[in-house]
């Protein structure tokens, strides 16, 4: 089986690295992280830091790379994945337990964790977290390096652009399009398009700042 590179050996990366190997679509795992102060976690090898990558891969240490850097760092995740994207292939990891309709695209270097539901005609971009439980509805796009949340729930034909995080227990309304940049805190609701950046809560949405 391939071996998985992970970027960052956080709380994130470990996750991934779980589902990666529990559900076999992984034999292996490294990681590269540019501030670990150890060697190896959890029994997996750090290789060294994000500027080693590129000669790892050409030595073949291993076959795909996938970005372990959490939400509070989205503008990292984005600018790794354009200084590797083209030069190393970027895996993905679809958890067994979810459904995927046929129909469905999902681009490289997405993670799509246990138990959620992506339905007809979704696209979800490069370099996105789909987290515990999310159900994505029909004729929804997600564009890359955006992270959802656990329990989050899309209706369709909703547009999410770029670099957003959508928050626990989120729920948003059919045919809806949402702003690059735009953060929701968990469980807001959103009843209309959101065209400011920025962070809302509550029930229906409100801009916080």
């Amino acid at each position: 089986m391939k071996t998985l590179a992970i970027i960052g050996s956080g709380d994130l990366g470990q996750q991934i690295a779980h589902y990666a190997i529990s559900d076999n679509h992984y034999g292996k795992i490294v990681f590269f992280d540019d501030f670990a102060t150890v060697s190896e976690i959890n029994g997996y090898e750090i290789l060294g830091n994000s500027d080693s990558i590129e000669k790892e891969y050409l030595k073949r240490t291993f076959d795909e790379l996938i970005i372990g850097i959490g939400y509070n760092h989205l503008l990292v995740r984005k600018t790794l994945f354009e200084r590797f994207n083209g030069i190393i292939p970027f895996g993905k990891v679809i958890h067994s337990s979810s459904w995927v309709d046929n129909t469905a695209k999902i681009e490289n270097g997405s993670v799509i964790y246990p138990c959620c539901s992506i339905d007809a005609n979704v696209i979800i971009g490069n370099n996105v977290i789909i987290n515990i439980s999310s159900v994505i509805a029909h004729d929804t796009k997600i564009d890359s390096h955006c992270f959802i949340s656990p329990r989050v729930a899309l209706a369709g034909f909703i547009h999410i652009k770029e670099m957003c995080i959508i928050g626990i227990n989120s729920t948003i309304i059919d045919n809806i399009n949402i702003t690059s940049n735009t953060r929701l805190g968990g469980g807001t609701v959103v009843i209309k398009n959101i065209d400011e950046p920025g962070l809302y809560v509550g029930n229906p949405q409100r801009f916080v700042r």
